[in-house]
């Protein structure tokens, strides 16, 4: 299967700086920020600096260091925030994919939820 990447999406304008953001981390391979509608007290968006549709496309088509720095920047920031399982009461991460997936952006993103109950689903503040 071919993946087609828009490079008109949301994310890839916030990477082409043409789109603020409230950075958390910025590494070699990943951008994590702020969402800028959260569903929980914590919300932070992870995105590979690559033009990666969904993750079985980074799965698939990701370098070694690109898959590893996106997971070990991830992890960082669940601890940074308060909300990793050994410091904190935990947090939830959300990867959508495709139409059945209800993904929005069409570029791979991790949500990572915490400093609430989530429930069983995720359901929007706002």
């Amino acid at each position: 299967m071919a993946y087609v990447y828009d490079d008109q999406n949301i994310f890839a304008r916030i990477l082409r700086g043409e789109i603020p953001n409230k950075t958390v981390r910025e590494t070699a391979h990943t951008l994590a920020f702020h969402d800028i509608h959260p569903q929980a007290p914590v919300h932070v968006l992870v995105i590979p600096k690559g033009a990666y549709v969904n993750f079985d496309h980074f799965a698939a088509e990701a370098s070694a260091d690109e898959i590893a720095d996106l997971t070990r920047t991830a992890g960082d920031i669940c601890r940074e925030l308060g909300v990793a399982s050994d410091i904190g009461e935990g947090y939830r991460v959300i990867s959508n994919a495709g139409k059945h997936g209800m993904q929005e952006v069409p570029h791979y993103h991790l949500h990572i939820l915490g400093g609430r109950v989530m429930g069983r689903l995720v359901e929007r503040l706002d």
